[in-house]
This record gives C-alpha cells, sequence and structure tokens, in this order.
C-alpha cells in the first residue's frame, strides 16, 4: 500500500516532492514547488496546509 511522506529529494523539509512521488514517480518535484509558490499568491490558506504537512507527514524510513 503507497503512503504519502516526505522525500529524501528536499529543499525545505520533503511536502512536495513526496506529493510529487506519491501521484507520479516521474513528475518532477519542481513542478509542485512552483505549483505551491503560485497558489500560495492567490490563497494563502496553500502556507498553512504545507506547514500541516510538514507536521503530519512522516519522514521517508519510518513509514
Amino acid at each position: 500500500m503507497k503512503r504519502l511522506t516526505k522525500s529524501y529529494d528536499k529543499k525545505l523539509v520533503g511536502v512536495c516532492a513526496g506529493i510529487s512521488e506519491y501521484f507520479n514517480p516521474e513528475l518532477d518535484p519542481v513542478i509542485v514547488r512552483i505549483g505551491f509558490v503560485v497558489l500560495c499568491f492567490f490563497n494563502p490558506l496553500v502556507l498553512i496546509a504545507y506547514l500541516v504537512l510538514a507536521i503530519v507527514l512522516p519522514d521517508p524510513g519510518v513509514a
């Protein structure tokens, strides 16, 4: 069973790369990171969601 976790390929805490690996392993994490930044301009709640995911998601070795 596939689980959403943080990634080893991290720039801050690995949330965007973890999301990228979960939905499509061949998807470049940079695209997800750019999407998060763009969405933060339109809706600041995305930043809060990122912070919550950074706290809640397990590290990649734990899962």
